[in-house]
């Protein structure tokens, strides 16, 4: 059974998604569970393109799409038709907050324009998410994930120093503007309670990869040079970083020097504190390449489980690199709630990674599982007030398959 709400401080809050792929749903996504009602308008051929990114699959539609879309109910309509736009405008007319990604100049960044919307409806918030900004030399160009983790310099820092750029293992370029677009909405949503006017929101791919440079930025403004790759290292301390073991990898993070002698003694290397080239984090950063060869010829002699122990009881920052299937069975992972199931019409029941924010002590819930495609289509717009033959007529205007049509993904597998 699908977890009841409790806490819930969006409820009441309607949201009108007219995103797709991944920065424009995990936003809406993130609103669901905070509460909002969100309504997922998606083409009646296909929808939403993540539902085709596979495999793995599980059920009708790809992991990927089920990752960004539970909470909300999904509606089909074709935005390029006069009736599709009309029944967005009465969505519209009721909701708190619009969130898309239409390409600058586009025909429905044309027909969804903002100046036109804030005049009909004053107190809409909408947030446009794009590859680049909305100026710029760079403004019309499209963008995946890795185009913006390439032109933002991420991949420039990623890798290995001897080795080819590499890029992060999340898609951090469509996670930051979605978090920095989530913060965007809700302040917009507290200035409007202050003002009683929505507003224009934007955030880019590009934009929120330079936010997140932090000491990346402040430092190269400071010295003028070009960072490199330092591979799992830390350009400002040592040792900070993935260190052999003899039957894996593990993590040091050392973030002062009274940390550091804690090491060398737990090491039985006393003489590494004393040593004029380790004493000092700044004179450690110095010669990293003397330090890091002398801690590899010591680490690798006994296995991760070890050092960890050892080091773990000296107080010494450190961790296995855990993959996935560990981290999904460790007892953190389970103590805090972070896993939940919801039942899936076709799947059953299906497993989530929870918000991960609590308000109160509680977590919200899992509310609902993402939708099939155009799951919700008949309940939404009879709540929008159409009859019964004037949603047949809008479900099936544009396009001559049924808005339940199979999807790409179905069709490869012969269902």
């Amino acid at each position: 059974m699908s977890e009841q709400p409790t806490a819930a401080p969006l409820a009441g809050i309607k949201v009108v998604d007219l995103s797709k792929i991944l920065a424009g749903p995990y936003v809406t996504m993130s609103l669901a569970d905070l509460g909002a009602d969100v309504i997922k308008v998606e083409h009646p051929d296909g929808g939403d393109p993540t539902r085709g990114w596979g495999p793995p699959f599980n059920g009708p539609d790809a992991t990927y799409y089920l990752a960004a879309n539970r909470g909300k109910r999904s509606v089909t309509l074709d935005l390029k038709s006069p009736l599709g736009q009309e029944a967005v405008h009465r969505l519209l007319a009721t909701a708190d907050v619009v969130v898309e990604n239409f390409r600058p100049g586009s025909s429905l960044a044309r027909a969804f324009d903002y100046k036109d919307l804030s005049a009909r409806y004053p107190r809409l918030v909408l947030l446009h998410i794009s590859a680049f900004g909305d100026h710029g030399p760079l403004r019309d160009e499209p963008g995946y994930d890795m185009i913006a983790q390439a032109s933002a310099g991420l991949m420039s820092l990623t890798g290995e120093p001897d080795g080819p750029p590499v890029k992060a293992g999340y898609a951090m370029g469509d996670l930051a503007a979605a978090l920095f677009g989530l913060i965007g909405v809700t302040s917009a949503l507290v200035e409007r309670e202050r003002t009683g006017r929505g507003q224009y929101v934007t955030t880019s791919l590009y934009e929120s990869q330079l936010a997140l440079h932090i000491n990346w930025a402040t430092g190269y403004f400071a010295t003028g040079e070009r960072p490199g790759r330092l591979g799992s290292g830390h350009p400002s301390l040592v040792p900070y970083q993935a260190y052999p073991a003899a039957d894996g990898h593990f993590v040091i993070a050392v973030g002062n020097d009274a940390l550091f002698r804690r090491l060398c003694a737990a090491l039985r290397q006393p003489q590494w504190a004393d040593d004029p080239r380790f004493v000092t984090n700044r004179d450690r950063v110095a010669n990293r390449a003397a330090l890091n060869a002398k801690l590899q010829a010591v680490l690798v002699d006994d296995t991760v489980a070890h050092w960890c122990a050892l080091l773990g009881r000296e107080g010494v920052p450190v961790t296995p690199i855990r993959h996935l299937d560990e981290v999904y069975d460790c007892p953190q992972t389970e103590a805090l709630g972070m896993l939940r199931h919801v039942d899936h019409p076709t799947i059953g029941p299906l497993r989530q990674i929870a918000f991960p924010v609590t308000f109160r002590g509680e977590r919200p819930p899992v509310r609902t599982a993402p939708p099939t495609l155009g799951q919700h289509s008949r309940d939404v717009l009879a709540e929008l007030g159409y009859g019964e033959a004037e949603i047949t007529r809008l479900l099936d205007h544009s396009t001559p398959h049924s808005h339940q049509r199979s999807h790409p993904r179905s069709r490869q597998r012969g269902a």
